[in-house]
């Protein structure tokens, strides 16, 4: 049996980094790259802080 898949590879690694806009798989990494730093960043707020977010922030 043979397989059917196909998956073209990006010919350039350095355009899997590059900083496009729009529904484009790029735009999809680096989305995901900065929600893990929002995400790192506001764990590290509240173990310092010992209080939450929008507490931090006077919002609540």
């Amino acid at each position: 049996m043979q397989d059917t898949t196909q998956v073209t590879p990006i010919a350039d690694p350095q355009e899997r980094n590059a900083w496009k806009t729009g529904f484009t798989p790029q735009a999809e990494i680096w989305n995901g790259r900065l929600a893990m730093i929002g995400f790192a960043a506001a764990v590290l707020i509240e173990l310092f802080s010992r209080q939450g977010v929008l507490h931090f922030w006077g919002l609540m």
